[in-house]
């Protein structure tokens, strides 16, 4: 399913859902990032998705990183919160969601990488090429707070 990010613009579509999400920032022992390269918009991007019934949303963390990138992580704390009202995502099946995303930091434990459905490219990221990398804002904002190592964990 195609999306569209609004981020801080005015002509945004007024939101009208709000489900719970989760995203972890990984590093491994080199202090690379795991990232994929999105299917539905072309960008670069930290694993996560969707909170399934059932589910923790540590859970919902670890097996959307295993589903997106073939990387089995343990959770070891928490990046932020994330619910700007400013940020909604446009579905083509005429869903348009606010944001509303938990972001945990995690370490890999297992696994290799693989595409899937949701992931054209997968790799493990030197915070050197970052820049150079079409992110989303938001996405952005989660990795420079993950990178800061704060002690508390953002929140908006």
């Amino acid at each position: 399913m195609a999306r569209v990010d609004y981020f801080h613009d005015p002509n945004a579509p007024k939101a009208n859902s709000l489900r719970p999400a989760v995203s972890a920032f990984v590093q491994d022992q080199e202090g690379r990032i795991l990232m994929i390269r999105r299917t539905d918009n072309d960008k670069y991007a930290i694993p996560g998705g969707q909170q399934e019934v059932g589910e923790t949303l540590a859970q919902a963390a670890a097996r959307e990183v295993k589903e997106e990138t073939g990387i089995d992580i343990e959770v070891t704390g928490l990046v932020g919160l994330y619910s700007n009202p400013d940020h909604v995502i446009a579905y083509d099946d005429g869903e348009i969601r606010q944001e509303f995303s938990i972001c945990f930091r995690a370490k890999p434990v297992a696994g290799s990488l693989k595409t899937s459905a949701e992931s054209k490219e997968v790799e493990w990221v030197d915070t050197t090429r970052l820049l150079g990398l079409d992110i989303h804002p938001s996405v952005r904002l989660r990795i420079e707070h993950g990178l800061s190592r704060r002690s508390e964990p953002y929140f908006s």
